[in-house]
């Protein structure tokens, strides 16, 4: 009987330190399952900081691989097999700034310019909004205010109604079935400026209005206030011969730009157009056309109009992609896409995927239901 009671008088005796080793224990174990939770925790992009590439030319970009992103990588070689079969030349999705996929195809090279037809229509509309915020336009001023009268062959008085934010909501009111012309004789009155939405290249001469107002040439004003300050080295506009001005430059320097939009005009802590102007610029500018903002495509809408149709669609303009996406669309299938949502940015540049096309095609549906299958 006295065996057990000493053991009792020990235990009791040693009570505080068999307590302490208790808690130790106990703490060691929350502690490795809090490290085994943290290794399957899929990363936020939203918790790492936006990178921006330097400015200096350099070819240094920083990088960000699939498994980091806890992202599918076997849906890479799908994603990557329908780009080549659809005549792409490159693809490069950035996520916070940094490059997670870069692919060339069909003898195309990260030095290599391509066009980005109506696609930089989105450049045209920044830079307007440049010349916006430094005062030397007003995009509620009529055009003739800067370019003078007679630059359309519609009646004065029709001509006079026509402002620059109708050049950049794409609802002037002239005939859009007259080709690429912008000559004042092709610029020809169907219905008053306002009224009626149409996919036209009149915008266009929203370069002449800056120009005009700046007493630059839009290449000297374009290069100035946002090419250089995002260092879009060796892009340039070319002249097609109908007044059309059309922009070309490396795939990465598309994607400069993307990530300009992606922060709304800041780059690395300057910005570069006002946040207000670019906000309007990505929100439905007129109530013709719920998907179109200023020269930008706004996606998740519930109606959308395409070029070349009065017919009004009903859904978003492209369903398998995020809502909240606004893009730049060009023809034969260039695109900007930008996904706030996910900190994303994803280029592609090539000739049609199918037929030629203006702006949005069947390919932008397929396209992103393989994009979706890397992160879902």
């Amino acid at each position: 009987m006295i065996k057990p009671y000493l053991n009792f008088n020990v235990l009791i005796e040693n009570l505080p330190i068999m307590k302490n080793l208790f808690l130790l224990v106990l703490v060691s174990f929350l502690i490795i399952g809090c490290n085994s939770d943290s290794e399957t925790i899929t990363p936020n992009p939203s918790d790492e900081a936006m990178y921006f590439p330097p400015n200096d030319g350099n070819v240094v970009w920083e990088t960000k691989s699939i498994s980091s992103l806890g992202w599918n990588q076997s849906a890479v070689q799908p994603l990557l097999n329908y780009l080549e079969l659809k005549h792409s030349k490159s693809f490069i999705i950035l996520v916070n700034g940094r490059i997670v996929m870069e692919n060339y195809f069909n003898g195309h090279t990260a030095s290599t310019p391509w066009y980005w037809a109506s696609a930089g229509k989105t450049l045209t509309a920044t830079v307007t909004g440049i010349a916006a915020q430094e005062g030397l336009i007003n995009i509620n001023n009529k055009v003739s205010d800067y370019l003078g009268t007679g630059w359309t062959s519609a009646p004065l008085a029709k001509e006079n109604l026509i402002t620059c934010k109708n050049l950049l909501s794409m609802n002037s009111g002239l005939n859009d079935a007259l080709g690429d012309n912008v000559s004042p004789a092709n610029l020809q009155y169907v219905a008053d400026a306002g009224t009626r939405w149409a996919y036209h290249n009149v915008y266009v001469k929203l370069q002449d209005v800056v120009a005009q107002a700046s007493g630059q040439t839009w290449t000297n004003y374009f290069n100035t206030k946002l090419r250089d300050k995002l260092g879009m080295t060796g892009g340039s506009w070319l002249n097609s011969g109908d007044g059309l001005s059309v922009y070309g430059s490396t795939s990465r320097n598309m994607a400069r730009f993307g990530l300009l939009a992606l922060n709304k005009g800041n780059w690395n802590g300057n910005q570069v157009i006002n946040e207000a102007f670019f906000t309007a610029a990505t929100t439905t500018s007129q109530n013709l056309n719920q998907a179109y903002g200023y020269l930008w495509w706004l996606n998740g809408k519930s109606t959308y109009r395409l070029p070349q149709t009065q017919l009004q669609f009903n859904g978003s303009l492209i369903p398998t992609a995020p809502a909240d996406m606004y893009c730049a669309l060009g023809k034969n299938d260039q695109k900007i896409y930008v996904i706030p949502s996910k900190k994303m940015v994803i280029i592609r540049m090539g000739d049609a995927a199918d037929n030629s096309n203006l702006a949005l095609s069947d390919f932008d549906d397929v396209l992103w239901q393989k994009i979706s299958a890397l992160y879902q």
